[in-house]
């Protein structure tokens, strides 16, 4: 078998909105559904929630977040900027980290 070069993208999503509301199990299945159909699967890291920290205007903010990722051979830039935004209005975020890797699959 022949290592193939791939891009490991997450998404970390908050469990909660910013008024400390848990969203709807609809709306992560939603979110899941559209990245099997896209890409045809998934994994979703949420048995465990992380726990995100980070300083804003001088006191630490929390968010309770999922990881989510997904392993493409093309990586289109553009698609994924689309999908964070919308994601980003979805769930009633100012932003939301979007990151990828570059791995081989052995």
């Amino acid at each position: 078998m022949q290592s193939v070069r791939m891009h490991l993208v997450q998404l970390l999503l908050p469990l909660f909105d910013n008024d400390g509301q848990t969203f709807p199990d609809s709306t992560m299945r939603g979110i899941r559904e559209e990245l099997a159909a896209r890409f045809g699967g998934f994994t979703a890291f949420s048995r465990t929630p992380a726990e995100g920290v980070w300083s804003k205007q001088g006191s630490n903010v929390r968010d309770d977040i999922i990881l989510v990722e997904v392993m493409v051979e093309e990586l289109d830039v553009t698609w994924w900027r689309h999908f964070r935004e919308e994601l980003e209005q979805r769930l009633r975020q100012q932003s939301l980290v979007v990151r990828v890797f570059s791995v081989t699959r052995l």
